[in-house]
C-alpha cells in the first residue's frame, strides 16, 4: 500500500542527488515554500566530502560566503563542523583574501542531513533515478530503479560523478560513483534520447593513510589562525580549538618509483577518455607536465576530530596501488605509513553547460535544471552554488516569477554561471579570483552587503539576517566617520609609526589619512592609539570585522569607485537583449566563427555575446547595428 501511495505522490520539485549541489537545491526550494523530494542513492552520505575534507580556499571561500549571505546553508554547516580555519592570501590585497576551513567530514555530512530532516517541506527517497518523465517537452517527474514514479512541477539533476561512473586503479576498472558506491545507469541515455548532448570527464582522489603510522616531526606543521574566523554572517559558534595540518614533499626518488607504473597507468594508456582537472592534476600528471620540478608539495590533512584517518592532498593518483604505496613511503614522515585505501580516478558523464540558460534550466527540456558536476565543474563550493541557484529558480519558475540571475559584478556565483553558459567547459571548471574582472567589488567581507537585501526580497534571507546587516553597516559608517573626522598629532602617533616601520609625521593629520599608509593597519591603531581604542571600547558592535571592513573602504576607496564605474558602464551592454530566435546565419557581416558560436550558444544579451570565445568586437558592432543601436 505504501508503494502505491508513493507511486502517485506529487511534489513541487524533485532533486536528484544529495551531494553539495542537491542539498543546497533542496534547502533553498524548501525555504522558499516548495514541497521537495530529495532522491539519493545513500542517505548516509549526504553532502559527502568525497575528496579533501575542507571548504573554501582561493575564490571558493568567497562563493561560500555568498551562499551564506543569501540564506544558504553550507557556511553554517562549515562553521559547525570546523576543525581548523585559515584566511588565505593575507599578504595580498583584500580582493584576494579567501577563507578556508578544515572540516570533520563525518560531522559535516551528519549536520547537513540533520538540517534537511528538520525542514518540513523536504521528503526523502533512497533510490537511483533511471528516467526522466517528460510530457509536452516539460520535465514532470522521475522513474527510479525500484520502479517508482514520482511527479513534480520541476526536476533538478545534481548527480555528481555517478552517471555511468567508472573507477580506475592501475589496470583495473570497475563501475562506481565513489569508491564503495555503485554508479547510476540509464539516465544519461534517457536524457540523450530527449536531445541533450553528453560527454565524459575525469577526476581523482588521493590515498588515505593512518595518522598513527606517520612521523609528523619530519613534516612542517601548519596550524590554524590564532584568531580563527568563520564563514557564516550569522552568530555561529566560534572555533575554540583546532587541529593542525602538515606539509611534506615528494622527491626525485618518489618520482622515479611512480614512473615505474606509468606503463600500467589508465591515464597514459588511453583507458581514461575523459578530460581531467588542469588545476588539480594527479601526481603522475604533475611529474609528466613539470618534469623540471624535483619535488611537489603534499598537504597532510586530518579527516576529523576523532579519527586517525588523514587525507594526502596533492597525491591524487590512478596508478596501481602497489606503486602508490611504495612511492609514498619514500616521503619523509611516511616511511612506515599504513594505508586505508588507494587513490583512484573516476570517469563520469556530464552535460556541456551551453545547453542551459542562466537560470540553469535546460534549453532542451523545460522545467529541468542541472547543477554541480553534471555541468562540468569541480569542487564542493562550485556545486553548492549551482544547486542553490537551481533550487531558487526552479521554485520561482513554478510561481510564475522571473529567475534570479546574478551579474558578474554582483557575485562570484554570477561569474561561475556566466562562464559555464557562455564559454562552456571541456575540462572540470574550477573558480579562481583571476576569473572575476570585478574582484575588488566581490570581496569575501562584503558578500552580505552585495546579496542579503536581494535574498531578503525573495524570502530567503530572514528579517533577522537583514537587521544584522543593517546594524553592521551602521557601525561601519560610524567607524568611517570617526576616522575621517578625528585628527592625531605627531607625538601621539610616533610610537606606533616607529613600530610599523614607517616615516614619522611632520604635522597633525586625520586618522583616515594615516591609515592610507601601507604599513599601518586598523589593528595597529586600536592597539597603539588611545583615541581609537577609546572609540572602540565605547562603540557597541565595533568588532574587528567591522573595523577591518571600514579600513578596506578607506584604503581602497578609489579602486572600488573606479571598478564600480566600469561595471555600471558595461552593464548597459549587458542589458541589451538578443532574441533567442535570431538567425545568426542570416547576418552575413558576422564572421563564420561568430555565426557558428552564436547559433550554438544563443546568448541572451549583447554582454553575454561579447564574452563568447571567437566573437570579436567587430561582430558585436554588427549585432548592435542590427538591433538599431
Amino acid at each position: 500500500m505504501k508503494q502505491q501511495v508513493k507511486e502517485h505522490e506529487s511534489y513541487d520539485i524533485i532533486v536528484v542527488g544529495a551531494g553539495h549541489a542537491g542539498c543546497e537545491a533542496a534547502a533553498a526550494a524548501a525555504t522558499l515554500g516548495s514541497r521537495v523530494l530529495l532522491v539519493t542513492m545513500n542517505m548516509m552520505n549526504m553532502a559527502q566530502m568525497s575528496c579533501n575534507p575542507s571548504i573554501g580556499g582561493i575564490a571558493k571561500g568567497q562563493i561560500v560566503r555568498e551562499i551564506d549571505a543569501m540564506g544558504g546553508i553550507t557556511g553554517e554547516v562549515t562553521d559547525a563542523t570546523m576543525i581548523q580555519f585559515r584566511m588565505l592570501n593575507l599578504s595580498k590585497g583584500p580582493a584576494m583574501w579567501s577563507p578556508r576551513a578544515q572540516n570533520d567530514r563525518f560531522l559535516f555530512s551528519m549536520e547537513w542531513r540533520s538540517r534537511l530532516e528538520k525542514m518540513p517541506n523536504v521528503d526523502f527517497w533512497q533510490d537511483s533515478v533511471t528516467e526522466l518523465v517528460v510530457k509536452r517537452n516539460k520535465a514532470r517527474g522521475v522513474v527510479t530503479a525500484l520502479g517508482m514514479t514520482f511527479f513534480a512541477g520541476s526536476v533538478v539533476l545534481a548527480n555528481g560523478t555517478f552517471l555511468n561512473g567508472i573507477i580506475h586503479i592501475g589496470e583495473r576498472q570497475f563501475q562506481g560513483g565513489r569508491i564503495g558506491e555503485r554508479s547510476s545507469k540509464n539516465l544519461t541515455e534517457n536524457l540523450k534520447d530527449f536531445g541533450l548532448e553528453s560527454s565524459r570527464m575525469k577526476t581523482g582522489t588521493p590515498v588515505r593513510v593512518d595518522g598513527r603510522s606517520l612521523d609528523f616531526s619530519k613534516m612542517t606543521e601548519q596550524p590554524g589562525d590564532v584568531n580563527p574566523g568563520k564563514f557564516s554572517y550569522l552568530n555561529t559558534p566560534k572555533l575554540e580549538k583546532q587541529r593542525s595540518c602538515y606539509l611534506a614533499y615528494t622527491s626525485s626518488e618518489v618520482h622515479d618509483i611512480l614512473k615505474t607504473g606509468f606503463n600500467r597507468s589508465p591515464m597514459f594508456s588511453g583507458r581514461i577518455k575523459g578530460t581531467g582537472p588542469r588545476y588539480c592534476p594527479s601526481i603522475e600528471d604533475k611529474i609528466e607536465r613539470f618534469a623540471d620540478k624535483e619535488k611537489h608539495q603534499l598537504f597532510i590533512e586530518p579527516e576529523g576530530w576523532d579519527t586517525v584517518e588523514y587525507y594526502v592532498n596533492g597525491f591524487s593518483s590512478s596508478l596501481p596501488e602497489d606503486i602508490q604505496f611504495s612511492a609514498l613511503r619514500k616521503v619523509k614522515g611516511f616511511e612506515n605509513a599504513r594505508f586505508f585505501r588507494p587513490g583512484y580516478a573516476i570517469e563520469y558523464d556530464y552535460f556541456p553547460p551551453h545547453q542551459l540558460s542562466f537560470s540553469l534550466e535546460s534549453k532542451v527540456i523545460e522545467n529541468l535544471y542541472l547543477a554541480g558536476q553534471i555541468n562540468g565543474t569541480t569542487g564542493y563550493e562550485e556545486a553548492a552554488a549551482q544547486g542553490f541557484m537551481a533550487g531558487i529558480n526552479a521554485h520561482l519558475k513554478l510561481q510564475g516569477s522571473a529567475p534570479l540571475i546574478l551579474k558578474r559584478s554582483e557575485a562570484y556565483i554570477g561569474v561561475l554561471i556566466d562562464d559555464l553558459i557562455t564559454k562552456g567547459t571541456e575540462e572540470p571548471y574550477r573558480m579562481f579570483t583571476s576569473r572575476a574582472e570585478y574582484r575588488i567589488l566581490l570581496r569575501q567581507d562584503n558578500a552580505d552587503f552585495r546579496l542579503t537585501p536581494k535574498a531578503h526580497e525573495l524570502g530567503l534571507a530572514s528579517v533577522g539576517r537583514l537587521q544584522a546587516l543593517n546594524d553592521k553597516y551602521d557601525v561601519i559608517a560610524r567607524i568611517t566617520e570617526f576616522l575621517n573626522k578625528t585628527s592625531i598629532s605627531p607625538a601621539e602617533a610616533s610610537v606606533m609609526l616607529e613600530r610599523c616601520g614607517t616615516a614619522p609625521m611632520m604635522q597633525g593629520t586625520k586618522l583616515s589619512a594615516l591609515l592610507l599608509r601601507p604599513q599601518v593597519s586598523i589593528r595597529n591603531m586600536v592597539e597603539e592609539l588611545y583615541p581609537v581604542s577609546n572609540f572602540v571600547k565605547h562603540t557597541s558592535g565595533c568588532t574587528i570585522e567591522a573595523l577591518e571592513e571600514a579600513e578596506i573602504l578607506i584604503k581602497y576607496e578609489g579602486y572600488i569607485r573606479k571598478e564600480q564605474e566600469i561595471a555600471d558602464k558595461l552593464s548597459r551592454l549587458e542589458n541589451m537583449p538578443l532574441n533567442s530566435l535570431l538567425d545568426y546565419h542570416q547576418l552575413k557581416s558576422l564572421s563564420s566563427e561568430a555565426r557558428e558560436k552564436l547559433s550554438r550558444i544563443k546568448p541572451e544579451t549583447i554582454g553575454q555575446a561579447a564574452r563568447i570565445s571567437g566573437v570579436s568586437p567587430a561582430d558585436i558592432s554588427v549585432l548592435i547595428v542590427h538591433l538599431g543601436r
